[in-house]
């Protein structure tokens, strides 16, 4: 982790500073997504969902907190001192949806109510559900779920990361190959700019006519044209890959002239270190792929829904005891006999709709939710593993095409070289040269566009088993 810490600082001062712009030569795959997973804003929203999900167990943990409340009233009425009453409460919910509740009360007055205890009274009782909440109630099933919200935003932290970064690499190898393609038609310039000179100087000495150096001009003005082409191409495709490039302070960063892609850009660390085997990809999308552990967690919220949902078709049997002590001495009360003999106050309440209507929809429509989420789980399941194996047959395929562009390659750079030593010969034409020539750019051009279009592949590939992180 620290070494990590310490490549991206580096690559921060390196790429993000502007005083040391001009000093910029390279950028290769790998720190292009260390800098996008470091400095990305949508990367730091995901952050902050996943601390605003925290927060939401807080506040479902609320529910649990003792409550401590103090009731004071108190009426006189013509001359009358009706009554003075003070209770001070504490309220302890506990996870099994059992409360425990404590309070002192104390009642003075002429006129008050004959079912109240005058003067100073304490009570310690308890409050249990028997059927309906009694296994699940809405504050368990609340905090149940702000768990599992948690947990999702963190898999969809990793969706969002694995989708980021598949676009950040398609956007680096097209970079990557504009300006392959322009070194190319670079160097054709280049190697045209001497034969001109060279044929002109035949020209001179009378070994060769007027209408080659046309010929041979006309050739490297068609590859100066590409080249203009193609560094405009280079300067576009830079401002695509830029869209994913920020600095520390979220700011914008817009890519320079100066950067350019890494020289080892065909053995980039990363894809050395992909997994590249079908079954292990495979297993490893059916278990690890964000996607569908989002699933999981969707499923793990509505069976905690589905149980909410059962407690409606259950009556409401709600149990209340107190125990009650003259003065505020209840411990040496509660202790002088046992329950229900003295000192006591109970009370036992029972609802049940006749119908249960309302408890048998909510319960229903709970569990065709979870049918639902099951159907769309096993459809993405399979969308995930044709993907997979997609991408696996067009990584085969590139392989291969890429082994025969090579020799392709080779072949005509054999005929160029040919045509060419026997233009030094005088036994052949600047036609044929520059037609063997432009067959071999076309070549070069082609393997350039399936060897990046490969490891953009290879890219794709980890992508669809959700595995770019």
């Amino acid at each position: 982790m620290l070494t990590k810490q310490i490549l991206i600082f580096l690559i921060t001062l390196i790429v993000f500073n502007s005083h040391s712009q001009e000093a910029v030569k390279t950028l290769n795959a790998e720190q292009v997504l260390a800098l996008v997973r470091q400095f990305h804003p949508v990367v730091r929203q995901t952050t902050i969902e996943i601390e605003k999900s925290k927060a939401d167990i807080t506040v479902a943990r609320a529910a649990f907190d003792p409550i401590l409340s103090n009731y004071v009233a108190r009426k006189t009425f013509g001359g009358t001192e009706y009554y003075s009453y003070a209770s001070p409460e504490i309220k302890i919910p506990t996870w099994y949806g059992v409360e425990l509740v404590g309070g002192l009360e104390n009642l003075s007055g002429n006129r008050y109510d004959p079912s109240e205890t005058i003067g100073k009274t304490s009570y310690l009782g308890i409050s249990i559900p028997l059927a309906k909440n009694l296994v699940i109630d809405k504050r368990r099933a609340f905090l149940q779920q702000a768990k599992i919200f948690n947990t999702m935003a963190q898999v969809e932290q990793r969706a969002v990361i694995n989708d980021l970064l598949m676009n950040t690499a398609e956007a680096y190898w097209n970079w990557v190959k504009a300006y392959q393609t322009y070194v190319i038609v670079k160097n054709s310039v280049e190697v045209n700019q001497k034969r001109v000179e060279f044929v002109k100087k035949s020209f001179i000495n009378g070994e060769r006519a007027a209408i080659d150096t046309v010929e041979a001009v006309a050739q490297l003005q068609s590859f100066q044209y590409l080249q203009n082409q193609n560094w405009v191409e280079f300067q576009n495709a830079g401002l695509q890959l830029s869209v994913f490039l920020w600095k520390s302070n979220n700011e914008p960063y817009l890519l320079p002239e100066t950067v350019i892609p890494s020289d080892g850009w065909e053995n980039e660390t990363n894809i050395s270190n992909f997994n590249l085997i079908l079954t292990d990809l495979l297993n490893l999308a059916e278990n690890n792929h964000p996607d569908l552990r989002l699933y999981e967690y969707k499923l793990g919220v509505l069976g905690i829904d589905k149980k909410l949902k059962f407690q409606e078709l259950l009556p409401k049997i709600d149990f209340k005891y107190n125990q009650l002590s003259k003065g505020y001495n209840l411990l040496e009360t509660a202790s002088a006999g046992p329950l229900f003999q003295n000192n006591f106050q109970y009370s036992f309440k029972m609802e049940v709709p006749l119908r249960l209507s309302q408890g048998r929809g909510e319960y229903k429509k709970a569990k065709l939710k979870i049918e639902e989420t099951t159907l769309d789980q096993s459809q993405k399941k399979l969308q995930i593993a044709l993907k997979v194996k997609s991408y696996y047959n067009e990584f085969l395929n590139l392989k291969a095409q890429i082994a025969l562009q090579s020799n392709n390659y080779k072949n005509y750079q054999q005929l160029v070289s040919a045509e060419e030593t026997k233009l030094l010969n005088g036994e052949s034409s600047l036609f044929l040269i520059n037609s063997r020539e432009n067959k071999s750019l076309e070549a070069l051009e082609k393997l350039v566009e399936l060897k990046t279009k490969y490891y953009k592949t290879i890219y794709s590939l980890q992508w669809s088993a959700g595995l770019l992180q």
